[in-house]
């Protein structure tokens, strides 16, 4: 795990136990839920995540340690 990569870890982990809803995923890269499931849907430009159950509307969470690796591989582009 690379610095940039450790500092973001180290910054999730205070604020969540070991994993984020689709709502705190949304959160941190200030998007809508909806946003979420639609590229859960389409596969874009998320972190692995695991799907709790079968049903249509199961429980989705993403690791720390995935989103960490996410958010310090991404970049911030300004309009």
């Amino acid at each position: 795990m690379n610095n940039r990569t450790q500092l973001i870890y180290d910054d999730l982990r205070t604020r969540y136990k070991a994993s984020l809803s689709k709502k705190n995923l949304a959160d941190e890269l200030d998007v809508s839920i909806s946003t979420i499931d639609r590229n859960i849907a389409h596969n874009l430009g998320l972190p692995p995540y695991k799907k709790l159950g079968k049903s249509k509307n199961a429980k989705v969470i993403f690791n720390i340690i995935d989103v960490a690796e996410f958010l310090a591989d991404t970049v911030k582009v300004v309009a």
